[in-house]
């Protein structure tokens, strides 16, 4: 395990990310965060707002379930134009 955390290529992938280099890689990473973020604030946002009337397990999953379709256009749409201004 302590050789795969200071291999080369990891050290330069985890510099690249907390510079904000933005490459295919560190685009997939930010996305999948951003995804796994969603889908936390999305289930907490159907709890509050519909966990007494259908239950909270239910109101939580479609909350999951839905939040990223709105957050990954998004997403994509703001690394797209952050890698557009980076050129300029």
């Amino acid at each position: 395990m302590r050789d795969i955390l200071t291999t080369q290529n990891l050290i330069n992938f985890l510099t690249s990310l907390a510079d904000g280099d933005l490459n295919i890689a560190t685009e997939v990473v930010w996305l999948i965060i951003a995804a796994a973020l969603s889908m936390v604030g999305g289930a907490i946002g159907g709890m509050l707002l519909a966990g007494k009337d259908i239950g909270y397990q239910f109101s939580a999953m479609l909350g999951a379930l839905f939040a990223p379709a709105g957050v990954i256009p998004a997403i994509l749409l703001g690394l797209a134009t952050l890698n557009l201004l980076t050129n300029y």
